[in-house]
């Protein structure tokens, strides 16, 4: 029997045969190289994916941002992470959007226009100029490559042109600025005193029956919510790098392979006279532009103060009023055809005229920084960190498919990966699903505790891949079901709660009955009795002398009649109240040395308003799929 299949597969049909399953092979081995459905999906925005990476890299970028401005008074807890995530990607969606549209309508941004934004940032700069090694730092500290950054300076530079057309084509009439004005200036005058919801404390407890159908009325409330205690392994390029001991041979080859590393390459500072120029300007402006700077370069050889032509007419507005000086740079920095200029220039000379594309240049070269690289001795603890970060790099990624693969081999336990690649294991808090900090605020890792697999079959989870150089393997520890919490301990809380509730109903009643004495002829003084009347006062909207609720609720009352006032009552915080008389309304009227400027504001308002519609409109007709589900990423 075998013989006769050996003999028939030695035939036409055997190559037919095995084609056909070649070709299946084929394309899952071209799928599984090229990644193709590998990289998990967050929004898909007509038909373009917003990957899940992309939607990490954003979201962690935020929380360090907010960690930076916040500083010390920053606090996990007070933000909801899941929350925050929801509305990163609702931003990249309409990024995303807008960065379609713009296309559509044929935006584009230059690469002059991408410099220009680039050199004006505040925060790649140093002494007021821009700096090379504090962009490439900050680079470095975002994971960004310069093409990255640049794509992602484009992409907003493009997006902002459509809100600015947006924006451009709002007008406001002078009827509509002038009620605007009637109403934002409008100022009233009232009186009123408030009842403070202390003065009816309970003297006595609540009762076990109203404490009682109390939880039993709001038992979801008092649930606690479900709960596991982790134990797991991290890994991460530091920690791959921790586990290398170079010695010195190791440590000279790096530092002869990168020495660029280790120093400065070469700067030079340069002063210029600018004459702007489009670039698809005709020939009679070129020609202009070119006798107005071959006039200037005539100035400069019959020996004027470069300085002093540049202040008096370059057309750069950043560096003319401190004659043209650019300060130092390296190359990579500055347009093409004007950085060859200033690298081609002996200190003190000034070119001939340079066509870049911002216009017309005089390049003055005032000054060079040779560049210079750090004896390996001095340089040496850089270097071993630099060695460090680069091993760890490549062995992480060693070390985590064998992780991968030992805690898959032994599902019960993280010891065995752990002793085998040197590893600590680490345990964590009771942790929620969404009440997590830390690696743990990852919706996928609290996706993967909370699985069926680890949760309930008490296997080590998959490697799960934190961010490019990091991932961890976890397994549960300890696991508590969501249960309602047992009314002794929670019987405070509701107590607390049932008296503040009844205190402000009490309040509530007081204000009623005195509010209805001033309805029947009673002035507000005599409403009072021993309650502390303010005013009469005259306060403009939001006017931060008056009670927090007392406001808004002022400004919405109606206008008293002639000869008479309008009394009303708003609750204020902590369940206390005011009661009001409004006296007198008077009307905003408008400045008139002021309306340029007010114009404009309710103009800029208006245009935003507009954009926020077209945003709007545009995710109506969009194709939208949010494919991130709320329990994992």
């Amino acid at each position: 029997m075998l013989q006769e299949i050996r003999d028939r597969a030695q035939g036409w049909i055997a190559w037919v045969i095995v084609i056909l399953i070649s070709i299946p092979f084929a394309l899952w081995g071209i799928q599984s190289y090229l990644g193709i459905g590998s990289e998990p999906v967050a929004a898909m925005v007509n038909g373009v994916e917003i990957t899940e990476r992309t939607l990490d890299s954003r979201f962690q970028r935020f929380r360090q941002q907010l960690r930076e401005q916040l500083g010390s008074a920053y606090r996990p807890e007070m933000f909801d992470d899941a929350r925050m995530r929801e509305e990163m990607l609702n931003r990249l969606v309409r990024e995303e959007l807008l960065q379609q549209t713009s296309e559509a309508i044929g935006l584009r941004a230059g690469e002059s226009m991408i410099q220009a934004t680039i050199l004006g940032m505040s925060m790649f700069q140093k002494d007021g100029r821009f700096d090379q090694q504090t962009y490439e730092r900050a680079l470095r500290l975002q994971g960004l490559s310069s093409a990255g950054f640049e794509d992602r300076v484009r992409r907003a530079l493009v997006s902002e042109q459509l809100a600015q057309a947006v924006a451009v084509g709002a007008f406001i009439t002078d009827h509509e600025f002038s009620e605007s004005q009637r109403l934002m200036k409008q100022t009233r005058e009232l009186s009123y005193f408030v009842i403070p919801s202390a003065d009816f404390a309970l003297d006595g407890g609540i009762s076990d029956d109203d404490i009682k159908a109390y939880y039993a009325a709001n038992e979801s409330a008092f649930i606690s919510p479900e709960k596991v205690k982790l134990e797991y392994i991290l890994l991460d390029a530091e920690t791959a790098g921790g586990t290398v001991n170079p010695d010195e041979e190791l440590l000279r080859g790096y530092y002869e392979n990168n020495e660029d590393e280790f120093g400065l390459p070469e700067q030079r500072q340069a002063s210029h006279i600018l004459i702007q120029l489009a670039q698809d300007a005709g020939q009679a402006v070129v020609d202009e532009a070119k006798s107005k700077i071959e006039a200037l370069a005539e100035r400069v050889r019959q020996g004027e103060s470069f300085a002093d032509i540049a202040k008096g007419h370059s057309q750069d507005p950043g560096s003319a009023a401190a004659g043209g000086d650019l300060g130092f740079f390296g190359k990579g920095i500055m347009d093409p055809a004007f950085e060859a200029a200033v690298f081609a220039l002996r200190e003190g000379e000034v070119s001939e005229p340079v066509r870049s594309s911002f216009g017309l240049h005089l390049i003055k070269l005032t000054g060079i920084k040779a560049g210079d690289v750090k004896p390996f001795e001095e340089a040496r603890g850089e270097v071993e960190a630099a060695y460090r970060k680069a091993e760890g790099e490549r062995l992480y990624f060693e070390m985590a498919e064998q992780l991968a693969d030992l805690s898959y081999e032994d599902p019960a336990s993280l010891e065995p990966a752990a002793n085998a690649l040197g590893l600590s294991i680490q345990q964590s808090d009771w942790l929620t699903r969404d009440q997590a900090q830390g690696i743990f605020a990852k919706p996928k890792v609290m996706a993967s505790a909370f699985s069926e697999d680890v949760l309930q079959e008490r296997n080590n989870s998959e490697l799960i891949e934190l961010d490019g150089t990091s991932s961890l393997v976890l397994r549960v520890l300890e696991h508590q079901q969501a249960s309602t919490l047992p009314l002794e301990e929670v019987r405070d809380r509701i107590t607390e709660t049932l008296r503040n509730q009844r205190a402000e109903e009490q309040t509530q009643a007081e204000a009623g009955k005195r509010l209805a004495e001033i309805r029947s002829g009673s002035s507000l003084t005599q409403a009072a009795g021993s309650y502390a009347v303010t005013g009469p006062l005259t306060v403009a909207r939001n006017d931060t002398q008056l009670p927090m609720g007392l406001s808004s609720t002022l400004f919405r009352a109606e206008k008293p009649l002639a000869d008479a006032v309008t009394p009303g009552s708003a609750r204020l915080a902590q369940g206390d109240y005011a009661v009001y008389v409004l006296t007198g309304v008077i009307e905003g009227s408008v400045d008139q040395a002021d309306v340029q400027q007010q114009t404009e504001g309710l103009r800029r308002k208006l245009g935003r308003d507009f954009y926020e519609m077209v945003l709007a409109d545009l995710e109506s007709r969009a194709d939208v799929e949010i494919l991130l589900k709320p329990d994992s990423e």
